[in-house]
């Protein structure tokens, strides 16, 4: 979908930025409404770029809780630009919630995916468990209010280590990995005008439209992936819920007694498994997208 161009983190720096973004106005629930409807059935490019720069606030603040990857925040910001822009392409006002509700989860999408490019697989792991302590660390460090400098303190270890399913050294090393970045409660310019970094961040708290939407989402994924395991014969169903699906994934060696083969069998079982879903849902996506609106 092509707009006009967008403000961008330029010569004038993040607080130029965020000052021109909020120019921008926000829409009332029946101007979104009908700026999207026109969007839809008329192709008009005017009302879907009024749609995209009224949510660049959005973007910026879901941008800001992923400072701290060592990576320009205006490349995050540009990143999560482009997936509000695939949000508009693909809302469906009729649907009945937000704009924001939905773009939420493709902006989020867009600048993870972005992350993951930039950082390379030996630094942060290959796992789906290490990718889990990758995005969530910092979340859950605040929520025990662990945010001392340095290494976290040995009980701090073990609440996340259990909580994430992972082991602690893996914790202990994904920390020292992210740590550096600055506090949260620094002012966005030296003139104190533009509040501290934490004004921008998420609300933790949901309200009904993002709860609802959510909830589609999750319902949309348990649906593709129900549709997958039926790809899959009744040793890797087993092996791949035991896996990559359980709160306690189950280990190699208990499978391969299980089985009776070896671990290596196991773990090659696991892999074809996952490749095997991973296209089964990727094909029911770009089904679902291919589908045109009701």
């Amino acid at each position: 979908m092509a707009t006009r161009s967008l403000p961008t983190v330029g010569q004038g720096g993040l607080s130029r930025y965020l000052d021109e973004i909020r120019k921008f106005p926000m829409l009332e629930p029946d101007e979104e409404y009908m700026l999207a409807k026109r969007w839809r059935e008329h192709d008009d490019r005017d009302a879907a770029h009024q749609l995209v720069t009224s949510h660049l606030r959005l973007v910026g603040r879901i941008a800001m809780g992923y400072r701290g990857y060592g990576l320009p925040i205006g490349e995050v910001i540009s990143e999560g630009n482009v997936g509000l822009m695939q949000a508009v392409k693909r809302f469906e006002p009729d649907k009945g919630f937000r704009l924001a509700t939905y773009a939420m989860w493709w902006i989020r999408a867009s600048i993870q995916e972005y992350i993951l490019r930039s950082w390379s697989l030996v630094k942060m792991g290959t796992t789906a468990s290490q990718k889990k302590l990758f995005f969530n660390l910092r979340k859950i460090k605040g929520q025990l209010k662990a945010l001392e400098d340095g290494d976290l303190h040995p009980d701090n270890v073990k609440k996340i280590s259990t909580r994430l399913g992972v082991p602690e050294e893996d914790v202990v090393s994904m920390n020292r990995r992210l740590s550096g970045d600055s506090s949260l409660n620094a002012p966005v310019r030296s003139d104190s005008e533009g509040g501290e970094w934490m004004d921008w961040l998420v609300d933790e708290g949901e309200d009904q439209e993002t709860t609802l939407g959510k909830n589609q989402e999750l319902e949309r994924r348990r649906d593709y992936l129900k549709s997958a395991m039926k790809d899959l014969n009744a040793r890797e169903k087993r092996i791949f819920m035991a896996r990559r699906l359980s709160e306690d994934t189950i280990t190699l060696e208990d499978l391969s007694t299980e089985f009776g083969v070896s671990r290596e069998r196991i773990r090659q079982i696991e892999v074809r498994a996952f490749e095997k879903v991973q296209k089964a849902v990727q094909k029911s996506a770009a089904q679902a997208e291919a589908q045109p609106a009701e």
